[in-house]
């Protein structure tokens, strides 16, 4: 539509937020009529200060969007209003959706379906195998992966659905034309085959902090519900669970080893009322989808020593945490932290504070 290049300038102008956005589309019309309205007609709207007239007047520069909307298309870059069929429709629905989203890789109808994890950058090892085996899991049953491709939780769920052959889409805090972090350039190309990499913002912005709780808002909003795997007090992955909750999006937390910075974020969201996640099945089941028999076969193979004793210890009859670490006298925090692990896995299972072996 001829309209749309009027869209993506104004939407790309400095201090034009998505809210004074729909604002001066709903007072002109339309985003051509904003770039054709003279300095008066802008300040008699109301929506706008004399230094954001300044701006727009001076960046009416059709040739400039030309030469931009070319640049776009070297890149690969598409970009969707928010009134297109290839915008998410998840992220419709939001309270502050982003008036325009650039897109490199493939939007799909299925991405309705879609499930954020994330978590700490400082990632521990059990987070990151955690991370990674839910993100294959949900690729498995047909879910897309969303996460922010940061280090630690993030990329670890990313390159999960990955090997799982699944679609995922990462969120970036900056234009498409740089990769954040820069460690995750190959990474974000495995993405691109196989899902997409998404912004609100325009190429030539940077990834800089600011940006950073906004980014949050669509990871959460492209999303039915998101994950979080490790999250400390003050963990951005906590601003992105508030955003879920304000968007009536489904929250679910992996408990943690109550000794470690990393599990007091996700086992506070658990006590306010997420729902805690120790397989895959956990989250499936929210959504109606059939529930699978994860198998086994070649697992047990990979686990350690302290893992094979703990499956040992409860082959003839269940036992509660304290009678598992009483039979096994080894260190505490580290037999919680091993039974969690194997609880993920789906080799045992916790009823009423009795944990029983399932393989």
């Amino acid at each position: 539509m001829e309209d749309k290049k009027y869209c993506i300038w104004l939407s790309g102008l400095p201090h034009i937020g998505s809210r004074k956005y729909v604002s001066l589309i709903k007072y002109f019309g339309s985003a051509k009529r904003v770039f054709e309205s003279d300095r008066n007609e802008l300040l008699k709207s109301g929506i706008l200060n004399e230094k954001i007239v300044d701006i727009i007047v001076t960046k009416r520069d059709i040739d400039k969007i030309h030469r931009y909307l070319k640049k776009l298309k070297e890149n690969d870059i598409k970009v969707y209003t928010i009134d297109e069929e290839e915008y998410p429709e998840n992220l419709k629905n939001i309270y502050d959706p982003p008036p325009v989203l650039y897109v490199k890789g493939n939007l799909q109808a299925s991405d309705v379906n879609s499930i954020a994890v994330v978590g700490s950058r400082k990632a521990s090892d059990y987070g990151l195998k955690t991370a990674e085996k839910l993100g294959m899991e949900l690729a498995e049953a047909g879910i897309t992966v969303v996460s922010g491709m940061a280090l630690g939780i993030d990329s670890a769920a990313h390159r999960g659905a990955l090997k799982a052959g699944g679609r995922t889409i990462a969120v970036f805090a900056c234009g498409l034309n740089f990769v954040y972090p820069r460690s995750g350039y190959n990474l974000a190309k495995e993405i691109i085959k196989n899902g997409a990499i998404i912004s609100e913002y325009p190429l030539g912005i940077e990834a800089v902090p600011q940006n950073f709780p906004a980014r949050n808002r669509i990871i959460s909003g492209v999303s039915k519900g998101i994950v979080i795997v490790e999250a400390n007090e003050k963990s951005g992955s906590l601003i992105t669970a508030n955003f879920a909750l304000e968007q009536g999006r489904d929250v679910f937390a992996v408990p943690g080893n109550i000794g470690m910075p990393n599990s007091m974020g996700t086992n506070a969201l658990i006590k306010d009322g997420a729902k805690l996640v120790t397989c895959v099945n956990d989250i499936l089941e929210e959504y109606g989808i059939e529930v699978r028999d994860i198998k086994h076969t070649n697992q047990i193979e990979e686990l350690d020593d302290i893992d094979k004793s703990i499956l040992k210890c409860l082959e003839s009859s269940g036992k509660t945490i304290d009678q598992i670490i009483e039979d096994m006298d080894m260190d505490t925090a580290m037999i919680i932290s091993k039974v969690v692990q194997l609880e993920i896995k789906g080799m045992i299972k916790e009823i009423s504070n009795t944990y029983y072996r399932k393989y």
